[in-house]
Formats: structure tokens, sequence, C-alpha cells
């Protein structure tokens, strides 16, 4: 369906009209445009600011290193190697500022001057002008992502996989992100693994395949083989990332709250907060080995499903050694037993939804990127997650508050959902809970059709009715706007709509209802230590 976020198109019942930037034209009066703009050039500013600043301190440490001369040698070593770590960060960031920085005021200045431009377009022009705009500013934020990559990159990745938050012209080009990231060159790989761990690669290794495996937009994957015999998978981040993520992460900030007023009523803050809080996340390879070992304890008691041995003494922050799994990725097998074996593919997916199931009420600590590429099938029908980067922890109030909706969803009592979202952070505008019951019966409906009918013919809904759904929610949004939600709603939401993609692709005869039940009728533990 084609997302109409700020096209201006008539208002019905089931389609939204999202405050289209045509209004801007009629609202002359009105300084939030004006404010906006002033923002993004403070933004810049602030950025400009702070790099100047950084030049400032590389001054200073030269005037240290010059001072450190009377003190003998060591005192000069320890100097200069602060003031060309400052000098190795500056240049840097200074390129990521002109580049990203400039881009994104241009994509903000043309939106602005769009709502005095489409005041003089005949009615019939102006929507197809608007999206030709979205597409061309759409396709500046794509090449600038592809050019600076590492964290830029990481952040389109995200954002192609929000179509509620922007148009569809902005997902489409961005799409193109989610397979894009340039290996980095072996020699590059070479080094960071030998100033991590401060030995030469044939002391590491005894073999280091130079072609990647994979290249992501943090980090790449090679096969190596270990002096002991072992095949092992190691992930390496890229270098340089350290010096420009928080940039990326200060302009990101100030894009959004530029644009926000052009964006459907949402909580944009938390979701830009949940964004730049994944990336940060994903470059510390040192918690994602840490998660990585939490969550096969977690899931150690559902057989079939497991996670990578972790070889300790080859990961560190920036490296993150496991042994290598030989199998499959997920949906090559799906795709062949949904039509010679759908006893198999049933048992796949309900260990799957299992797995998930254990992570979110019982563990407390989930993988939130569950998609294909992060899960293997091997010989003998294993489940092995992959990617640990992208994580969430739940707190024990949170975890018990969706152990209750769920209970509550079964039951269809839609008004105690309504009052646990409520309790959890879930805020409209209004304070009314009807905007929350919409969202109850938009989503959770489906959850409970799963359950009381366990044949994939009458427990999923047809295209049809989801997007009436969707429709009727996107009404509700529009009247009454959600001003704040939990964080780790965002990162439960994607889980399961990736989850249930799969269900409703492959309409897998599974006991849903026995699954569920089995959860909600076993006692919550303890959330582990974090």
């Amino acid at each position: 369906m084609k997302n109409t976020s700020l096209t201006q198109r008539p208002t019905t019942p089931t389609e939204p009209n999202w405050q289209p930037l045509n209004d801007f034209a009629e609202q002359k009066q009105n300084d939030s445009g004006l404010k906006a703009w002033l923002a993004v050039v403070e933004g810049c500013i602030r950025a400009i600011e702070k790099t100047a600043w950084q030049g400032r301190e590389i001054a200073d440490q030269t005037v240290k290193t010059w001072k450190a001369m009377g003190r003998g040698a060591n005192a000069v070593n320890e100097e200069m190697q602060i003031l060309a770590d400052e000098m190795r960060r500056w240049p840097a960031r200074l390129k990521r500022l002109s580049k990203t920085g400039w881009m994104l005021t241009k994509v903000v200045a043309s939106y602005r001057l769009w709502g005095t431009r489409s005041a003089f377009l005949p009615s019939n022009m102006r929507e197809s002008a608007l999206e030709s705009l979205h597409q061309r500013n759409a396709r500046r934020f794509r090449d600038t992502s592809l050019e600076q990559g590492g964290a830029f990159l990481k952040i389109g990745q995200l954002l192609s996989s929000r179509p509620d938050l922007l148009p569809q012209a902005w997902v489409d080009e961005l799409a193109v992100l989610q397979d894009q990231a340039n290996p980095v060159p072996f020699e590059g790989i070479a080094r960071v693994l030998e100033q991590e761990f401060g030995q030469p690669l044939d002391t590491l290794f005894a073999h280091f395949d130079p072609e990647p495996l994979a290249a992501a937009s943090i980090g790449q994957v090679h096969r190596a083989r270990l002096h002991d015999g072992r095949d092992v998978a190691v992930k390496v981040q890229r270098p340089g990332l350290d010096e420009v993520v928080e940039l990326d992460m200060t302009l990101l900030k100030i894009f959004m709250g530029a644009v926000k007023s052009a964006l459907p009523p949402m909580d944009i803050d938390t979701i830009v907060s949940e964004i730049q809080r994944t990336v940060r996340e994903e470059l510390d390879y040192e918690r994602e080995a840490r998660v990585m070992t939490q969550i096969g304890e977690q899931l150690a008691g559902i057989p079939g499903i497991t996670t990578p041995a972790l070889v300790a003494e080859h990961s560190s922050r920036h490296v993150l050694t496991t042994e290598f799994v030989h199998g499959r990725k997920l949906t090559t097998v799906l795709d062949e037993l949904h039509h010679t074996d759908p006893e198999r593919l049933g048992g796949v997916l309900h260990r799957l939804l299992d797995a998930w199931f254990s992570q979110v009420l019982h563990g407390g600590l989930f993988h939130a990127d569950p998609h294909p590429g992060n899960i293997m099938l091997t010989d003998d029908d294993t489940l092995v997650l992959l990617d640990f980067g992208c994580a969430q922890r739940l707190s024990d109030t949170a975890r018990r508050g969706y152990f209750r909706v769920l209970q509550a969803c079964v039951v269809d009592d839609k008004q105690v959902i309504a009052d646990t979202l409520a309790t959890m952070g879930f805020t409209t505008r209004s304070g009314n809970p009807d905007t929350l019951l919409a969202f109850v019966s938009a989503v959770l409906d489906q959850v409970r059709n799963a359950i009381i009918y366990p044949d994939p013919d009458k427990g999923w809904p047809s295209p049809e009715e989801m997007m009436q759904q969707v429709s009727h929610l996107l009404g509700r949004l529009q009247q009454d706007p959600v001003d704040t939600l939990p964080g780790d709603f965002i990162m439960l939401a994607r889980v399961f709509g990736t989850l249930g993609g799969f269900f409703l692709h492959y309409q897998p005869k599974v006991d849903i209802a026995a699954l569920v039940l089995g959860y909600l009728t076993r006692p919550l533990d303890n959330q582990q230590a974090a």
C-alpha cells in the first residue's frame, strides 16, 4: 500500500490525512517552519562549534607536548600519543560534518520551501511534485549513507524499515541500503586484529580467509581456523567508527527534530533514542558476546535451538570470534519445506516462536533482529541464532506488564490491556484510552485469533483485512496521537512483526494456543541480572 504520510489526499474514515506539507502554504503566520529551520541552523552551528573546540583541544595538546620535553622522553611519548589521537579524530569528524551535515541541511530546507512553492502549483500537480521531492531527498540521504558508511549507513538501514515513520518514496530508496556495505580491504581488517591483540595475524590464526563471508555497516565476518584446528567466524569492526559515531547521532537527532512536524504524529523522540541506542550498542562487541552467551543459557531448555559458542580469547570490544556454524539460511530451508514437508515446516516455526516467547517472558533479554540472515538451520534441524548486536533487556516491571497484556489478550479483555499499557508508559495526547484500544484491536486480535483457530486458513487475516485494520488504527492516531511509548516496545514490535511475517507467508499448522497457554500457566521467574 502506498504510504501517503506527507501527501494531501481527501480524508475518508479509513484513510487519514497526516497534515500534509501543503498546509504550510496556508499557515504563513505560523512560525513552526521557521523554528524548525532555525533548529537545523543552530544544530549545525553547534556541530561546527564542537569541531572547532576540538581543534582548540589539539592546539592545547600541542602546547602540553612542548612542555613535556622538559620532563624527558617518556613524558613526550605520552603527550605525543594523545596529540596523535586528537589529530586522527579531528579530520574525520570535520569531513563527516561537511558531507552529512550539508546533505541534511539541503533536505530540510527543501521541505520548508515546499510549503511556499506548493501554493503556486495547481492542485492536480501537487501530489506528483511532492512525490518527486521525496524521491530526490531520499536519494540524497541514500547516497550520503553509502558514501559515509559506518554508523550513518546503519541509521539509513534502520530508517528503511520504518514505513510508519517515512513516506513510501523514502522507504523504497533506502531499502537498497539493507544489502549495501562495501567490504573493508583485508589490510585494514588485519591491522584491526593485530592492534586489538598485539600479535601478528599468523600467530592468532592458523588460517584467515581474506575474503569476507558477509559485510555490514558496522563490521564484516571472515572465516578462519585456530591453531587447535577449530573453524571459527571472526567479526571485525570497521576501523574508524569510534571517531564519527557520536557526530552521526547528533546529526540524526537534529534532522528528525527539524522535520518532526511533517511526519505522522508519534513519539519521534523515543524512536530516535532507540535508533541511537541500537547503533551504540552494536559497536560494543564485548556486550554482544555477553548477550549471546546469556541468551544461549536462556534457550538451553528448548531442544533444537542454540547460539554459537564464544571464543573469548580471540574476542574484544572490536572483534567477536565464535565457532563456525555449518548451516543454511532459514528462509532457504523454509521455502523448500513449504512444498515438500509442511509438518517439519510447522515444527521449525513452532521452535522459533517458542524461543522468542521464552526470551521475552521468562529470560527478559531478547534478540531484537530475527531477520532470515540471522537464523541458520543445520543439517540436524537445529536452529542457530546469529548476530546479537541488536538486543533488548526488559525490566522486571515491563516483562510482567507484557505478560499481563498477553493474558488479557487471550480472554479478550481489551480494557485490562489498555490500562496495563497506560501504566507501562503508553500515553496519548488526550489521555483517553480509545487510541490504545484501537491499537489492541488492530494488532493483538490477530494473536488471539491464531490461538483460537489453529487452522491457518482461519487464524490469519487476509491482506485486505490487514489493510482495513491498519487504516482504522491510523485514523485513530490522527485524531489522538500517541505521545509516548516505552522504548522496548519498538524493539518488541519489530521482533514480532518479523516473526508474524514468517507465519503469514508460510501459514504453518502450529498449535499456538498450546504454546501461549503453556507460558501463561508457568510462574514468571525473576529476571536475570544485567
